[in-house]
């Protein structure tokens, strides 16, 4: 299979944001003036340092690696998305340790916990998120990375799938927005468009003015405009907001390496595996897998179940896939 940059970038993203997550995780809950100095932020913290899930190994990702490896393993045997097949998966990582390291799930948020006992209740996944604007945790965006990795569809259809993986958990149109938003800027830094943001901006502004009357544009259109305003009124603090993390991954990406942009998301402190693990799934796009430092890529844990999944989802040479083990 010929190599292309789009392939390279892919697997940029993919380990990107399993490394971002597992870098992350040690630093959670804490405020940003508790953390180490930058220099120190590490897979391994410093000695001394009061880590978050502290009987966790390090180099271990949580619940925003193993539910984006849910939706990688959904697509790649489906060959779509497939709602009910994603909610399914989702079900299995929270109840039985699918798709995590070890099989062990230590970190899930109260939200998608809440969702995901609906779904166990017998609620059907388009209607098991929460739908309220108090609903808009980062729970769904956190895992759609994979979603804009594997599609070659139009992006209106990225966009229309973007929407339906939030639903299990995150039902409110902010969520879904946020998650269509940050689709389209993975797509376009994979395009290599000079400006990401900006394009995913326009291009999210065009497909909703074009959606029918009966399919929410005016909805998505002011959620959108949300959105756009954070940065106006509020500032980047890494929280568990879903619009806060999308603004925190921007301010971490403006670092020159995928190494710094991790540290940047970090230091942020509060959400800290998943601020690193949004950040990181684009700075693995921007940078490529070549600028992930090797002694990351080597404390990586879990490797045998993202293994299989690389060549027929991301169209990764076997050397390549080696080069990880």
């Amino acid at each position: 299979m010929a190599r292309t940059h789009k392939h390279h970038a892919a697997l940029g993203g993919l380990v990107g944001l399993l490394i971002g997550d597992a870098v992350g995780v040690c630093y959670e809950f804490h405020e940003p003036e508790h953390l180490p100095a930058r220099k120190k932020i590490d897979m391994t913290p410093p000695v001394g340092f009061r880590r978050a899930h502290a009987g966790v190994p390090t180099g271990t990702w949580s619940d925003d690696g193993a539910q984006a490896l849910c939706l990688l393993a959904s697509l790649t045997e489906r060959g779509r998305f497939s709602l009910m097949d994603f909610a399914s998966k989702l079900q299995s990582w929270l109840n039985d340790g699918y798709m995590a390291v070890d099989g062990q799930v230590f970190d899930v948020g109260i939200q998608t916990e809440d969702a995901l006992q609906n779904l166990n209740d017998g609620a059907q996944p388009h209607e098991s998120g929460g739908k309220s604007e108090m609903d808009n945790g980062n729970g769904s965006l956190m895992r759609v990375l994979p979603l804009a990795l594997w599609h070659t569809e139009s992006d209106e259809n990225l966009v229309r799938d973007a929407h339906q993986q939030s639903k299990p958990t995150h039902g409110h149109p902010r969520s879904l927005v946020a998650c269509a938003f940050y689709c389209l800027v993975a797509r376009g830094y994979l395009k290599r468009v000079t400006d990401p943001w900006a394009w995913a901006d326009q291009r999210l502004q065009a497909i909703y003015e074009a959606l029918p009357d009966h399919g929410n544009g005016r909805q998505f259109l002011a959620e959108l405009d949300v959105l756009r305003r954070f940065p106006q009124t509020d500032r980047p603090r890494g929280t568990g907001y879903v619009l806060d993390t999308i603004w925190s991954a921007k301010m971490a990406l403006e670092a020159p390496s995928f190494e710094e942009v991790i540290r940047n998301a970090i230091l942020l402190g509060h959400d800290t595996d998943t601020t690193a693990a949004v950040a990181g799934g684009l700075a693995g796009i921007r940078f490529g897998l070549a600028d992930i430092p090797e002694r990351w890529l080597g404390a990586l844990r879990g490797f045998e179940l993202v293994a299989s999944l690389i060549e027929p989802i991301l169209g990764i040479p076997g050397d390549e896939e080696r080069r990880l083990t």
